[in-house]
């Protein structure tokens, strides 16, 4: 019996990669222990996400797309990847020659193909309500307080499309950063795990920003991070309407307006090579 061939894409979205299967024509058994496989960087493809293309459900949505974690866990959002699925329809021949929008796990996701090759997405509205990142510790004006090994941390926490915290520092070359951004996501105080932000303020238009995520560890960008990083630093007043938000992997631009406004992220998708491979 001749082995089942599974046609795959290797992409990136600032350094964020992906391998991205469309469902609409492969066939890939979606399962934890299949998708830690196929993302492992010695024994598989390797990526931070998987992400899987489906109809959508609603034909008035272009196509819908699940997320996989390097780990096997899934993911509510990623900016990043959205992009990527973006680029991969605009290669496919797919693309309507006006925004559009696509399904994800945490909602529907307006998308702009830009002239300069990048693609604009509308990521949601950002949600600070403690039930909802969701955050079990005692509050005060969004800002929370926990003790650590490696002395307290003091950070803010919001939710969009997946539960994220921030910490503010003035550099972020510390060593450090991947240790305590893993112990945060560990916390009880997370009960869905949390993707750890850290952020150095340039100015009130620019944040350098590194992210460790549930499920990935540190990667070198997560979009829905610098949304919610921007988002909650808007909140205290440190940025204004629009950022730069430099990662380790590239930049991206984010726009708030506030309050009950979605946010929108800019960036960049590559794609590096597609490939077959034997399950």
């Amino acid at each position: 019996m001749r082995p089942v061939t599974l046609l795959f894409h290797k992409m990136h979205g600032a350094g964020n990669d992906f391998v991205l299967i469309d469902q609409r024509s492969e066939t890939f058994d979606a399962r934890p222990e299949t998708a830690r496989a196929l993302a492992d960087r010695h024994r598989g493809v390797g990526c931070d996400q998987i992400l899987l293309l489906h109809p959508a459900d609603d034909p008035a949505h272009l196509l819908r797309y699940e997320i996989w974690n390097a780990d096997g866990t899934p993911a509510g959002q990623c900016g990043n990847g959205a992009r990527c699925v973006a680029l991969y329809i605009e290669r496919n021949g797919e693309y309507p020659g006006q925004p559009y929008t696509l399904e994800s796990p945490a909602g529907i996701v307006t998308v702009r193909h830009c002239d300069d090759g990048e693609f604009e997405l509308d990521m949601g509205v950002p949600d600070f309500t403690p039930e909802r990142v969701p955050i079990t510790l005692p509050g005060a004006a969004g800002r929370y307080r926990l003790d650590s090994p490696w002395g307290p941390l003091e950070f803010g926490a919001a939710w969009l499309g997946n539960p994220h915290a921030l910490l503010i520092r003035d550099a972020l070359d510390d060593p450090d950063i991947p240790a305590i951004g893993a112990w945060l996501g560990r916390q009880a105080a997370f009960p869905d795990g949390v993707n750890a932000g850290f952020a150095a303020l340039r100015n009130r238009g620019a944040i350098d920003l590194r992210v460790v995520e549930r499920g990935a560890g540190e990667t070198l960008a997560c979009g829905s991070g610098a949304c919610a990083a921007v988002a909650m630093l808007r909140r205290f007043d440190y940025v204004d309407e629009r950022v730069e938000v430099f990662l380790p992997g590239g930049r991206l631009v984010i726009k708030w307006p506030g309050t009950n406004a979605p946010l929108s992220m800019k960036g960049p998708a590559k794609h590096v090579f597609r490939g077959i491979m034997n399950e």
